[in-house]
C-alpha cells in the first residue's frame, strides 16, 4: 500500500495541472485536475492504511497461556514467549482472549472498507 500511495503522490504532482471535467452524479459538475482526482484516491487509501495499523495494535496481542478460559497451570513465561513469537503485548484477560471475535470483525470491516476504496480504480 505504501508504493502505491507513493505512485499516486507522484503522478498527481505530474498532473497538477492536468485539467478535466469533475462529475457529481455522472453530470459534468465543476472543472478540476486529474492530480486533485489522484490526491482523493491517496486520501482515501491512507485512511486505510492508518485504519489497519490501528487494528494491527489491537489484534497482535497473544492469547497463549488463555488455556479454554481460566488460564494455563503450565509455567510459561508469556511476555518472553510473545517477543518469541513477534506479539506486541500479552493477552491480558484469558477469558476475553478465547471467548470475543471482535478482532476478527474489525478486521474485516477495515478490509471491506479497503477493498470499496480500491473498487473506484475500476
Amino acid at each position: 500500500m505504501t508504493r502505491l500511495l507513493t505512485a499516486l503522490a507522484d503522478v498527481a504532482e505530474c498532473e497538477a495541472e492536468t485539467l478535466m471535467p469533475g462529475f457529481t452524479h455522472l453530470q459534468s459538475a465543476q472543472p478540476t485536475t486529474f492530480g486533485h482526482h489522484l490526491l482523493a484516491w491517496s486520501e482515501m487509501l491512507l485512511r486505510d492504511k492508518r485504519r489497519l495499523q490501528d487494528c494491527r495494535k489491537r489484534v497482535n496481542s497473544m492469547p497463549l497461556g488463555a488455556a479454554a478460559l481460566a488460564g494455563t497451570s503450565y509455567p510459561i513465561d508469556r511476555h518472553y514467549a510473545a517477543e518469541l513469537l513477534g506479539f506486541e503485548s500479552i493477552a491480558e484477560n484469558s477469558l476475553d482472549a478465547v471467548s470475543d471475535r471482535d478482532f476478527a470483525i474489525e478486521f474485516t470491516a477495515a478490509a471491506a472498507i479497503l477493498m470499496m476504496h480500491l473498487s473506484r480504480f475500476s
